[in-house]
Order: structure tokens, then sequence, then C-alpha cells
């Protein structure tokens, strides 16, 4: 079994064969020569990779700061052979995590239109058309990666996030539930393990599910208070995936670009639908991956129930 890696290029080597992919997938095919995959920004920008332990290289892809709150993705290539097998989506991700690293509050990019369904997926909306190149049609595209907010706000968020559980949901009493920190980008709730063990020395899973499940709706909270925007709240469904038992203090992390999913239609008294990656993590490793489609209905109760 092949052992990927994201990482920046190091070598000499290393440099030219990033290079040359990028050539070849997304200048060569248009006839354009060695050099026009490449700009002025290659110094300044952040580069990445998906490399194997032999070297090959399956996906790259480049970011640079447009200002201070925005990043802007380019170059994003696939080699042929690993098309469609997820490795573009794992170069997209590392560049997301970098461009909130770096404060950034959206990340921005230029989609060819065989491309839109991809970055949709990935929370991607489109803003307006891009000029053409190579004579195929481009889409800006915008996503957002960091809450544009002070940690003051998000402070008094979480208390009012806190006191909202301990009020409404019981068994986060039981279980002991609290937020560990939250920066606008990632959110991460705890739990001991002396109230949700099992009989193994383990966390029960009922507690792992639940954790991950209250850590999604707490994120999908703080995203409607950012947005001024008020609703009921429901897990529509879920599944989860459990790795290793959890031995040691378990903690729930959420990122926001693992949040997909548009909220602005509650704005009109639509319901608004959004999907949410949680892990569960326990002395450093990742336990069990939740994912969780939730639902937003209006205050009003003039709910669009359609799914």
């Amino acid at each position: 079994m092949r052992h990927w890696q994201l990482r920046s290029p190091d070598t000499e080597q290393e440099w030219q064969d990033y290079y040359k992919l990028r050539w070849q997938i997304l200048r060569e095919p248009w006839q354009q020569p060695v050099g026009s995959e490449r700009d002025a920004l290659e110094d300044t920008a952040y580069h990445l990779m998906l490399v194997d332990e032999h070297n090959t290289i399956a996906a790259v892809g480049r970011l640079h700061k447009i200002d201070a709150a925005t990043a802007q993705v380019r170059y994003m290539a696939v080699a042929t052979a690993y098309q469609g097998k997820g490795a573009g989506s794992r170069i997209l991700a590392g560049l997301e995590a970098q461009a909130a690293a770096w404060g950034c509050t959206h990340v921005q990019l230029n989609a060819r239109d065989s491309a839109l369904a991809f970055y949709q997926r990935s929370g991607y909306h489109s803003m307006s058309e891009a000029p053409e190149q190579f004579g195929i049609r481009h889409y800006v595209m915008r996503k957002t990666v960091r809450l544009a907010k002070d940690d003051v706000q998000f402070r008094l968020w979480c208390d009012e996030l806190s006191k909202t559980w301990q009020q409404t949901i019981p068994v986060s009493q039981f279980m002991q539930l609290n937020i560990d920190s939250f920066d606008g980008n990632e959110f991460r709730c705890a739990a001991p393990m002396a109230p949700n063990i099992n009989l193994h020395k383990t966390m029960f899973a009922g507690s792992i599910y639940t954790l991950a499940t209250l850590t999604g709706w707490g994120m999908l909270y703080l995203q409607l208070r950012a947005l001024g925007l008020q609703g009921d709240q429901v897990l529509a469904n879920a599944d989860i995936r459990y790795i290793k038992p959890v031995v040691a203090e378990p903690v729930a992390r959420c990122v926001l670009q693992h949040c997909v999913g548009d909220l602005m239609p509650l704005a009109e008294g639509r319901k608004a639908v959004q999907k949410i990656k949680v892990q569960i993590l326990s002395a450093g490793e990742v336990c069990a991956e939740f994912h969780g489609r939730y639902a937003v209905l209006p205050a009003t109760g003039k709910a669009d129930h359609k799914a």
C-alpha cells in the first residue's frame, strides 16, 4: 500500500517534477510553452504536492494572498493516473488549511467550467464569471475558512453555546461536555473519560457519537451567530467510522472548511442544510470520523421542508 504525504517541494528534482506536472496538465494540451505554467508570485506563494514514498507526485497546487483576508488557489493539477481518486481534494484541503493558518477568512479561485461540480462539492460558491483562458470559460468561486470576528466575540458565543447545551440537552451535562477552544476556524470540544467509559476501559461508542454530534451542532451554531441568523438545528442523518479505541481523554475537532452547505437560505425563510465532518482524537490520533447532515429550520416556522 502506498503512503501518501502532503508537503511542499524540497529538492531541486522535486521542484522540477512539480512544475512539470503543472505544465503537462494545465498547459501542454493547449500547446503552451514550458515556462507558461509559472508566474511572478512563485517565490512568495505556498506550494503543495501529494507525493508517495517513491517521490511519485499525484497532484499539486499553489496558494498566495490577494489581501489580508483572502487567499487564492492557483495551478491545481492532478496527474492523469490519479484523477477521480481524491488526490485533488487532498491538495485543496491542505491549501485551505494554510489559508486559515494565515488568518484569511476566504479562499478564492478561478474554476474551469468542467471543474465547477468538484469545487461546489468542496463548499465553493460561484461569484462571477472570470476571463476565459484558452477558450475555456472560468468562474470566480469562493469559500469561507474563518469567521470574521475576534476572540472576545468567539468566547461570548461559546459561553452562550455551553449554556444552551446545559439547558436543552441533558446528556451534555452527564457527559461533562466542555468547549476546549474556538478560533474562528477550528472548534474543539472535550469530555472526560470517567463518565463515558465502558467495561473495556475505553470510551463508550455512544459517548463518542454524541461528542461528535454535539461538536458538529456547535460549529453550526457558531456559524449562525456569525451570520446573524437563527433557526432550529436538527441532525437529519449521520454516519460514523470507529477507527481505534479511545483510551485517553478525547477531543472532538471540527474545522470550518469541513462544513459544506450554504446557510443563507435562512435569511429568506427557507431551510438550510449543511454537511459537517468531525474527528475524534485521542492521544494525538484520529480514533473516529463522523459525517453529519444538519438542517436548520427557520425560527418563523415557515420552513421549506424539501430535502
